[in-house]
């Protein structure tokens, strides 16, 4: 291995007062970091779902009622436990109880399709699923070769105050409409209630827990290639994540902060931030079933939040909200942006409405997720992912020989290495051999370039590079073109087969309302910005972009769609 020309790391004269090169190696599993935090808060809030408030006691003993039920059903060291739920109070007490059994928690976004979702299920033969009761149907029919022995439907509505269920069985208005979704009652109930599940004494605490480096979490990814794979994430993997992000913001008040579950807790994203760090410092998680701006206004009036870790098109609802003055977020002290490119404007907005930082990470579901971030304070610098949070290593290398790194300043392929790198893909070991490299580095797929003093910018995916008459072109560079024409909202750009060899550049555009479509004009735009071979040669107008629920835009289906069209 040649020598890293980064070992000097840089990157640590920026970091904020207080934050450590290095961290701890974890010394405990997830089960035993919640036993924690129900020992040292047990009378402080844990979760608030619609007004309905859990202590962290109350938490603890659900958590043990239910991992007693999972026990009777079966479960035990290594199985895996499917989870189908959105955000609620039930998703954060099943994700701990199958832990505290050493079975491996199986993430699954319930607005799947059923392919989507057998699929997964077919992957990871979990026995038992955990399901939100609207999705429920969905894993009842299932084949019987995939041996889903029992399914747990989970009520939404059971966690919220009496109140709240009331309302929920008036008519909805149609702005409410989504919510409305939220209570749907599936066709069949060929499932065991969730209130049965838990209609038990605590499990017993002679009862083996897991080890650090049993597997905690299968969480299903696209990685660098468009094949869902489970990443295999142990317990050392997420507590040492959780540490890391505790470690990068000192400024943090254990027991008295406020979290805001507005990402699903599904995505690794949110489970990370919430599932995981907001519990291991004793903070309140506020959970939100779908970010609702309605809901979030109303939270905020009695349980203001102090650390927000969201997605861009959050911010930009949020900033300009408050900036109209319907929600106070002057009590956001912290707000942590990922999972896309946070534009430098939304950063401006969100700081000039709430008074608070908002800076942007990096990470990735091999990662745990987080492996990089700005810091929280002046030598902030957006536009950047920012530097390697403690314990965390990156290479710059030439994507076609990682052996040669690239100097600072130079284009190349970012590799991480730390202690919330992930151990591989399920019964994928080519996968995993073609990702994780010699001394533990993991190659991100992303092409990046890295300042003298450490900071990291992406400029694109690998796997997402459009290769036009021997020339690379990135598809971020042209997007930004195009989106900096007035009369274009959002631009995807792709790369599509000619016949001849190689890709042409082309792109789908959403326009402003009561524009049209002049593609001669566009690209003549684009000319003014762009070397002629990255000018997109098609241009197609579309009302939509395709979005993954977190909002970032799925270049490879507007690329089948338009080589359908």
């Amino acid at each position: 291995m040649p020598a890293n020309p980064h070992d000097s790391r840089p990157w640590l004269d920026s970091y904020a007062e207080g934050v450590p090169a290095e961290i701890d190696a974890p010394t405990q599993t997830l089960s035993e970091m919640i036993s924690a935090s129900v020992a040292t808060y047990g009378r402080r809030p844990a979760l608030e779902f619609f007004g309905a408030v859990t202590t962290y006691r109350e938490l603890g003993d659900q958590i043990l009622r239910a991992a007693e039920g999972l026990k009777r059903l079966g479960v035990s060291r290594g199985d895996r436990v499917a989870l189908v739920l959105p955000n609620c109070p039930q998703h954060v007490v099943a994700f701990y109880a199958a832990l505290r059994l050493g079975a491996v928690v199986v993430e699954h976004n319930p607005l799947y399709t059923a392919r989507e979702l057998r699929h997964q299920f077919e992957d990871h033969g979990a026995k038992v699923a955990i399901v939100w009761d609207k999705t429920v149907d969905t894993i009842a029919e299932f084949p019987s070769d995939l041996r889903v022995e029992h399914i747990v439907s989970v009520d939404l509505t059971e966690a919220m105050p009496a109140a709240q269920r009331m309302l929920l069985r008036l008519p909805i208005p149609k702005a409410r409409a989504a919510r409305a979704k939220l209570t749907a009652t599936p066709k069949t109930r060929r499932a065991l209630a969730w209130k049965k599940l838990v209609d038990h004494r605590p499990l017993s605490r002679k009862i083996d827990g897991p080890t650090l480096d049993d597997t905690a979490l299968l969480q299903y990814t696209s990685g660098t290639t468009g094949i869902p794979k489970g990443a295999i994430l142990t317990h050392a993997n997420l507590r040492a994540n959780a540490m890391q992000g505790r470690a990068w913001v000192p400024g943090l008040v254990d027991g008295e902060e406020t979290f805001y579950g507005v990402l699903p807790l599904f995505h690794a994203y949110g489970m990370t931030l919430c599932l995981t760090f907001a519990m291991s410092i004793g903070a309140k998680l506020v959970l939100f079933p779908t970010f609702d701006l309605g809901l979030v206004t109303k939270a905020a009036r009695t349980s203001p939040p102090t650390f927000l870790p969201a997605v861009p098109p959050i911010y930009d609802q949020l900033a300009r909200a408050a900036a109209r003055g319907t929600i106070d977020l002057s009590t956001v002290r912290f707000a942590i942006s990922g999972a896309m490119s946070l534009p430098v404007a939304t950063v401006q907005k969100w700081e000039e409405a709430t008074g608070g930082l908002l800076v942007e990470g990096y990470g990735m579901t091999e990662s745990s997720p987080v492996a990089l971030g700005n810091p929280i304070g002046p030598s902030r610098r957006p536009g950047t992912v920012g530097v390697p949070f403690p314990s965390t290593e990156i290479r710059i290398v030439d994507p076609a020989d990682t052996d040669i790194d690239m100097p600072a300043g130079e284009r190349g392929e970012l590799l991480l290495r730390g202690p919330q790198v992930f151990q591989g893909y399920w019964r994928r070991p080519g996968d995993t051999a073609d990702v994780l490299l010699a001394d533990g580095w993991l190659r991100t797929g992303d092409i990046a370039e890295v300042s003298v003093d450490g900071f990291v910018t992406i400029v694109d995916r690998l796997k997402e590079l459009i290769i036009t008459g021997g020339f690379n072109v990135s598809p971020t560079e042209v997007e930004d073109a195009l989106e900096a024409h007035p009369d274009v909202v959002a631009a995807a750009v792709v790369g599509l087969p000619r016949a001849s060899g190689g890709e042409e550049v082309a792109a789908a555009v959403v326009l402003r309302d009561g524009a049209t479509l002049d593609a001669g004009a566009l690209r003549d735009f684009c000319r003014t910005r762009l070397t002629p071979y990255k000018v997109p040669k098609r241009v197609v107008a579309v009302d939509e972009l395709p979005r993954s629920l977190i909002g970032k835009v799925l270049r490879r289906q507007v690329r089948d769609r338009m080589l359908d069209d």
